[in-house]
């Protein structure tokens, strides 16, 4: 059993959203009131106040303020729990103190359990019955469907949300061939078969829309907390446009990255791939750099494409079918410098994308050599399994026990597949390569 979630769009009457609205409110209003008792007990009486100390009140609280009763005890919970895990990452110094929200910036609540809400769904659209609220009409469809274990109301836009999280047995099906991916901002994924795929870029396809309606709202008068100033309705309704502008280009990106990721994992069992530091890359330039625009793009290029969401989504997919996803270290391997075909290593320069071997005269696009060596390095010189991969599941010839994956779900075709011995290894590989590229 796995646990997956999957987003709904809700259709709430007028009553009902109105309700969903004010819901909401007190939601943020429990929030900001244990983030005040919180910081207020530990500077006026030097007392720390934990999660357990806010819950045991929650039943005094809300016979003061009775509008909470109808909001359900876990939902309470929950948001005070939000509140406990803020304080908890800034104790591990993994984010800045806590701070109050705005009804603008409070997105939603949780039912952290099956009481207050039921899905009356088997997948494909349905109803949401909330407590005190009623059956609500819901819209989507699951890829698998199993037990509902939490619900999170959500508010995006304007548009209100579902997203629910089920146990279930994931059934996802894959090939038995072994590829190796690279991934860049030139071309997002180049494969060991010789195939290229490019990135959408949809982010960079709507600059220009993004760039007009945000010039239009630094015309407004924007919202300033030290001068008690409100926004105005024309900035709020510019504001509105951008987000949906850059919403809809990340919906589009998200939906990209499934489809790719779902037409790869289905035809290869074994994938491999670079390991990388994306956090590391995308990082701001130093302050005084004179790249510090060429930076910028660099990183906004790398983010509209989605690796690290290409990466995730293959792996979880991978693994999800039974098949192996492997990262190589980059380092070490030196893909981009190194000949799939006899080894032979020369630097390249960011602008040379082609490669042509110095050694043996193999040439072919950067990427696609590069996506080669990793599959070579995975399959007969890995040390990742202790033995080659077309080796497994004979008997190891170290004397000690290596840390090894299991490759038993690829069968005995696999391992014909990728049989290469004696003498013939280098001819056969090479023209296979040739043949690839």
């Amino acid at each position: 059993m796995v646990i997956r979630r999957i987003t709904y769009r809700l259709y709430p009457t007028k009553a009902q959203e109105k309700t969903l609205y004010e819901w909401r409110r007190l939601h943020c209003y429990l929030y900001n009131s244990a983030l005040a008792d919180r910081r207020d007990s530990y500077q006026r009486q030097g007392k720390s106040v934990n999660y357990l100390d806010q819950q045991n009140r929650l039943p005094a609280f809300k016979e003061v303020w009775t509008e909470y009763k109808t909001l359900g005890s876990q939902a309470l919970q929950a948001t005070l729990k939000r509140v406990d895990l803020a304080y908890q990452r800034f104790f591990a110094g993994k984010g800045a103190y806590p701070r109050f929200k705005s009804i603008r910036h409070y997105s939603g609540w949780t039912y952290p359990a099956i009481s207050g809400w039921k899905a009356l769904t088997n997948g494909s659209n349905g109803y949401l019955d909330l407590s005190n609220l009623g059956k609500i009409q819901m819209r989507g469809q699951a890829r698998q469907w199993g037990i509902p274990t939490t619900c999170t109301i959500l508010n995006r836009q304007g548009k209100w949300y579902a997203s629910i999280t089920v146990n279930c047995e994931v059934i996802r099906e894959t090939g038995e061939g072994a590829i190796g991916l690279d991934f860049g901002v030139h071309h997002a994924i180049a494969t060991s078969h010789g195939e290229i795929v490019d990135a959408p870029k949809f982010l960079a396809k709507t600059a220009k829309q993004i760039k007009k309606a945000s010039k239009q709202k630094r015309k407004r008068r924007a919202p300033n907390h030290k001068k008690k100033l409100k926004a105005s309705k024309r900035w709020k309704k510019a504001q509105t446009k951008v987000s949906k502008l850059t919403r809809k280009a990340a919906r589009q990106r998200q939906d990209w990255v499934h489809q790719v990721s779902t037409k790869i994992v289905s035809g290869n069992s074994l994938i491999c791939t670079e390991q990388l530091n994306l956090k590391g890359m995308t990082r701001k330039a130093k302050k005084g750099s004179k790249r510090k625009a060429q930076k910028t793009g660099l990183n906004r290029s790398i983010l509209d494409v989605g690796i690290g969401m290409l990466k995730s989504a293959i792996q979880y997919k991978a693994t999800e079918s039974g098949g192996q996803y492997i990262e190589i270290p980059t380092q070490k391997v030196k893909p981009s410098q190194t000949c799939p075909i006899c080894g032979h290593q020369q630097k390249k320069e960011l602008s040379d994308r082609e490669h042509i071997c110095g050694n043996c005269g193999y040439t072919t696009d950067r990427d696609v050599a590069a996506s080669q060596v990793m599959l070579n390095w995975v399959l007969y010189g890995s040390a990742v399994f202790g033995t080659n991969i077309v080796k497994r599941g004979e008997q190891s010839a170290t004397s000690k026990a290596a840390y090894c994956g299991s490759m038993k779900q690829l069968g005995s075709k696999k391992r014909q597949k990728h049989a290469l011995s004696g003498d013939g290894y280098s001819e056969t590989l090479s023209r296979s390569l040739r043949s690839a590229g």
